[in-house]
């Protein structure tokens, strides 16, 4: 039998974890390929070569040409491609990930199914934002009146800090330049925050459209975990960068959000922190050699709750 052309997939025991990697890389206005296990990107300047395993989301904006072959090379590596909009401020889609478990997949849906349960993830969600606050006895309309002042404070604290201008959170999502220049670095930041914990989600296999927060989005789960970072993260840097003078908000605010990101802490306190939420124990590891032992094992449910192994023939032979 011939060989199969081409590069050989990466082995799984080789990937990268999902908390052990760079955020996110954003590339506009080039040529996306594939050479042996490093994506390319090639624009009139010259070719870069990026290791696919050890990234997390590729942010892929305006003139962004892909190859075939480097998008199989992505969803080998466990990788999520997400199509972003001009300055990476507009989500379009994204591609699959590499997920070999159903577990936390199917913890969310339990969880999110049932309302006291889902109350019980969300107050989680908001006691991780308030520290020194007990949220256990709080209805939702509670949690989110007690969130919004939160949000507005910090707002005007790091408006101050900065010395900007600041009236409220205003911006449209169809023109980025029609906000002024923190509701622009804002935008910008959140964009890049969204994309990175897209990518810890699907990596993990969780549902982002499965959210306790928020719902009826595609990414309502990307939205609740999200929210649990933008004060530590998001909102400080957009006002920093827009305090300065810059050329190109939007890029100086992706550059400020990946340095950030960069020593990992902030992907395996993601990770850690989905875990802690969905309610599973630390020795979950998506990638690594511990989880590919067997990693195309499929079970079949039984009704009375045991889980019977596939690819078994259970019926007779016999007339």
């Amino acid at each position: 039998m011939p060989e199969i052309p081409g590069a050989r997939p990466v082995p799984l025991s080789h990937l990268t974890r999902a908390q052990d990697r760079v955020g996110f890389l954003y590339l506009e206005h080039c040529v996306v390929h594939r050479d042996a296990n490093a994506i390319t990107a090639r624009d009139a300047r010259g070719t870069v070569h990026i290791p696919a395993a050890t990234v997390g989301a590729l942010l892929l904006g305006p003139g962004t040409t892909v190859r075939q072959q480097a998008m199989v090379l992505l969803a080998e590596s466990g990788s999520t491609a997400v199509w972003v909009g001009e300055r990476g401020v507009r989500y379009y889609a994204h591609g699959r990930s590499l997920a070999r478990s159903s577990r936390l997949l199917e913890a969310q849906a339990r969880l999110v199914s049932n309302r006291e349960s889902r109350l019980r993830v969300a107050r989680r969600m908001y006691a991780m934002r308030f520290p020194d606050g007990d949220t256990s006895g709080l209805t939702m309309q509670q949690l989110r009146g007690r969130e919004g002042a939160r949000v507005r404070r910090l707002y005007r604290e790091h408006a101050q800090r900065t010395g900007i201008p600041w009236r409220r959170r205003e911006y449209d999502p169809g023109d980025f330049a029609s906000g002024n220049p923190v509701n622009q670095a804002l935008s910008a930041a959140n964009t890049s925050l969204y994309g990175v914990v897209h990518a810890v989600i699907v990596a993990l296999g969780c549902a982002p459209g499965l959210g306790f927060v928020h719902t009826g989005h595609v990414r309502s789960f990307v939205f609740d975990i999200a929210d649990i970072y933008k004060a530590d993260v998001t909102i400080p840097i957009a006002f920093e960068i827009a305090a300065r003078e810059v050329a190109d908000i939007g890029a100086e605010t992706r550059r400020a959000i990946r340095d950030h990101m960069r020593d990992g802490s902030f992907l395996d306190q993601c990770v850690e922190d989905v875990k802690t939420l969905l309610g599973e124990d630390d020795d979950v590891v998506e990638y690594g050699p511990e989880a590919f032992d067997d990693p195309d094992v499929v079970m079949l449910w039984d009704y009375d709750g045991r889980e019977v192994a596939g690819g078994v023939s259970y019926g007779s032979d016999e007339p």
